[in-house]
């Protein structure tokens, strides 16, 4: 039996159609997930990301308007800059927020707002009093950079020694000497770290505050009050309106439930006073407190 074959002039008529029909959709087919054009330098408004074509694989966020980015970075710097850096993208304790998965899927606020409310415990994320509205100027701020397949521009100054050593040392003097000593705990402080933003971030949050553990490694605990009066205590594992989870002295986990007020849960941050020292500082206290630590050798 012989084989099918289709006519020279059919074949070439049939290819014809078809490159016509191809052309004719890719007209009119909507284009999906397409980057908007980049912005002049390559940059986002907020003046983070990395640009060039391999930034426009990514898609981008609606910009919002500058009153609202503006708002937005203040907020970010006193709330959130000690751990996620000043430019979004990681500090020694937070994780970058430009490429995060959350903050990509986030439209207006709303998928930032529970986390910034509730904070994350179980990852050292204390919850943050803004109201939904600022949590939206933040999240405007955070959209303002352009999302990039790398991260290669950091917004950091050349040095963030720019602080007055002896105006330091007055005010480590007031609130700093009732916890820390430069003849103890601080001992050689400034010789521990090659680089002064570490040192910065180091003293600001020890340790970071992650993974349920305070400064110096000391862990978050939490004591378990419930209405017989037997505590219970041990090292936090994760909190919320519903539940608490706990390992106890002897390695066992408990998790208990959470109605209200009952049990009564008191958490014990070993670096509470610092997070709460935080709202205190302004820029001038903490350039000047690094300037000084840097000198302890």
């Amino acid at each position: 039996m012989k084989p099918n074959r289709i006519p020279i002039a059919s074949a070439a008529l049939f290819a014809a159609i078809a490159a016509g029909a191809l052309a004719a959709a890719a007209q009119t087919a909507p284009r999906q997930n397409q980057a908007p054009p980049a912005q002049q330098g390559g940059r986002g408004r907020g003046g983070g990301g990395g640009g060039g074509g391999f930034a426009n694989a990514f898609p981008q966020h609606t910009q919002a308007d500058q009153a609202s980015i503006d708002r937005g970075k203040a907020l970010f710097g006193v709330n959130c800059t000690f751990c996620h850096g000043s430019d979004a993208r990681g500090g020694e304790g937070g994780p970058n927020l430009i490429r995060s998965q959350l903050v990509l899927n986030d439209k207006d606020g709303e998928l930032i707002t529970p986390v910034v409310q509730n904070g994350r415990p179980d990852q050292g994320m204390p919850k943050i009093d803004l109201n939904a509205a600022q949590v939206k100027d933040v999240a405007a701020f955070l959209h303002s950079f352009r999302t990039s397949g790398y991260d290669a521009s950091r917004d950091r100054p050349p040095s963030i020694l720019v602080g007055n050593a002896k105006d330091g040392e007055a005010y480590f003097q007031t609130k700093c000497a009732s916890c820390h000593s430069i003849t103890g705990d601080l001992q050689g402080f400034g010789a521990k770290f090659s680089e002064p933003r570490a040192l910065q971030q180091q003293w600001l949050i020890p340790g970071g505050g992650r993974g349920g553990r305070g400064g110096g490694g000391m862990p978050v605990t939490v004591t378990v009050t419930p209405a017989s009066g037997q505590k219970m205590e041990g090292r936090l594992l994760r909190i919320d309106d519903f539940l608490v989870s706990f390992v106890d002295a002897n390695g066992a986990e408990h998790t208990v439930r959470r109605d209200g007020a009952v049990p009564k849960v008191d958490v014990h941050d070993p670096i509470e006073p610092h997070r709460e020292l935080l709202r205190v500082y302004s820029d001038k206290n903490i350039h000047d407190i690094t300037a000084y630590l840097v000198t302890l050798k």
